[in-house]
């Protein structure tokens, strides 16, 4: 038997009522690794959103201890964005976790880690959100998503708002914390008591610790990388994901519509800040792999490549078995298209063009790579 563990990222929630981080993700996994005669089981990791890498890496060994993990069963990890640092981080050789003896018994069972949009070499987005003002709009941020997984669309009046807030991000004048404590307030009215408790002990989570955002800086992934060891017995690999600079182009595809025209303003001022990370570049990929990547990704992309989120060139760790003209969340089901259920929204219209077709691409690769370890 296999066991296949979805970690997510720094928004961190793996269920927060009806609203499932992985829900697509997962679906497409089970089918995936069946129809190749893989028998396993796919579970999705609950997580804190912001705590401490080892914290997090020290979760995921909880959840796996209690999934249920038969002596003789293969571990396979597969962590999108932050939660492909915390695989790694659990199966180093020889890692401290908090509150444990040793990690060493089960983390040499992992015969597999993928990582999807990973910061392996740190992000520019994380240097922002460890200032107060953007701790405060991480958190902001957050609600937002996790209200458009909810209910759809934000009431336009507060996305406009939102992406004032972000659009000006060089320059706070104008903007006070009353703003952001306002939009809160709002975001939070619609919401049914008990679920507005939920997403309020998610956001004490994230203010009591918050440490993750300086260890996902480059400068802090420097460090990671230097503590991180490969195993020699588990096997590594990343899908990567980027989208063509936003402007003009990108503006016009994602349509007429306010709301959209204004979630792609938000998704321009993460690029630009994303684009401005120091010390990645795209010779973290081999000349055999560019060709191939750069195919799939629908372009030739520079060092300032991102995905809104994460820079291109941080993404590669170990063999890169698909590349993806996507941004962050259209990877994990959160892309323009059909209705889903549980429903998936385009959250960050980005004008990718990533579509369903793509979607399957991508998870059929992680798929074929677990299978492709068996034989």
């Amino acid at each position: 038997m296999h066991h296949v563990f979805l970690v997510p990222g720094f928004f961190g929630f793996a269920n927060l009522g009806n609203i499932v981080y992985f829900a697509h993700v997962r679906e497409a996994l089970v089918r995936q690794l069946a129809q190749r005669g893989l028998e396993a089981v796919v579970h999705a990791v609950p997580t804190d959103p912001t705590a401490s890498l080892p914290t997090r890496a020290r979760k995921l060994l909880d959840a796996i201890e209690g999934a249920g993990v038969g002596q003789p069963d293969d571990i396979h990890l597969v962590g999108h964005s932050t939660g492909g640092l915390d695989a790694r981080l659990l199966v180093s050789p020889g890692v401290a976790l908090p509150d444990t003896t040793s990690a060493e018994p089960l983390a040499r069972r992992v015969r597999t880690v993928v990582t999807v949009a990973t910061p392996h070499r740190g992000t520019a987005v994380a240097s922002f959100f460890n200032s107060m003002f953007g701790q405060q709009l991480l958190g902001l941020l957050s609600v937002a998503t996790i209200y458009t997984l909810r209910y759809g669309p934000l009431p336009l009046s507060i996305l406009l708002r939102l992406g004032a807030l972000f659009a000006r991000l060089d320059d706070h004048f104008g903007y006070r914390n009353n703003v952001v404590d306002q939009l809160f307030d709002e975001l939070l009215t619609d919401f049914t008591p008990d679920r507005r408790q939920a997403v309020e002990d998610l956001l004490t989570q994230m203010r009591a610790d918050s440490s993750l955002m300086g260890q996902l800086t480059p400068e802090g992934a420097v460090l990671l990388n230097a503590l991180a060891i490969d195993r020699r017995t588990t096997r590594y690999a990343s899908v990567v994901c980027a989208t063509r600079p936003p402007g003009l182009r990108s503006a016009v595809s994602v349509g007429l519509d306010p709301y959209a025209q204004a979630t792609h303003a938000l998704y321009l001022a993460l690029n630009r800040i994303t684009a401005r990370t120091h010390g990645a570049s795209l010779d973290a990929f081999t000349q055999a792999e560019r060709p191939v990547l750069w195919q799939q990704l629908g372009f030739e992309p520079d060092d300032a490549a991102n995905d809104g989120i994460v820079p291109l060139a941080s993404q590669p760790w170990g063999e890169v078995i698909h590349a993806a003209g996507a941004d962050h969340l259209d990877v994990i089901g959160h892309f323009a298209g059909e209705t889903l259920e549980p429903p998936h929204r385009d959250w960050f219209a980005s004008g990718s063009g990533f579509v369903r077709s793509d979607f399957d691409a991508l998870w059929s690769a992680v798929a074929e790579y677990v299978v492709r370890g068996q034989g």
